[in-house]
């Protein structure tokens, strides 16, 4: 396994972590966060479905970071999902579940701007 490999997923797994943390937080378990420990993303993205919470940043960000992982997974990691050319070393340093090259990303920004401003 390549260092760089092992600092992507040591980097997903901290952010795994910090949102489960984030989670147990939002739904008031912290007594039962170890409940939570044991769910697979899917599983605590299902879990925020079922309680109507899709509109959550924290939604948001397990999907990404889901989304990550399987592409780690598959040998797709760092690759743009609209362009599928290799997404900038800083984007990926800046936030580890980027899905999108600088180019792009501008691209989805400026055909999404209306939908983006009504969800903050």
């Amino acid at each position: 396994m390549s260092r760089e490999r092992t600092h992507i997923e040591q980097a997903l797994s901290s952010l795994d972590s910090r949102l489960r943390q984030e989670l147990a937080s939002l739904l008031q378990l912290q007594e039962q966060s170890s409940e939570l420990t044991h769910k697979t993303l899917s599983e605590l993205i299902e879990l925020l479905l079922a309680l109507q919470l899709s509109h959550h940043d924290l939604y948001a960000r397990l999907a990404r970071l889901d989304a990550a992982l399987c592409q780690l997974e598959l040998g797709l990691y760092g690759l743009c999902a609209d362009c599928e050319a290799e997404i900038e070393a800083e984007r990926l340093g800046a936030d580890p579940t980027e899905q999108r090259c600088e180019r792009c990303n501008a691209r989805y920004q400026q055909q999404h701007r209306q939908e983006l401003r009504l969800d903050h």
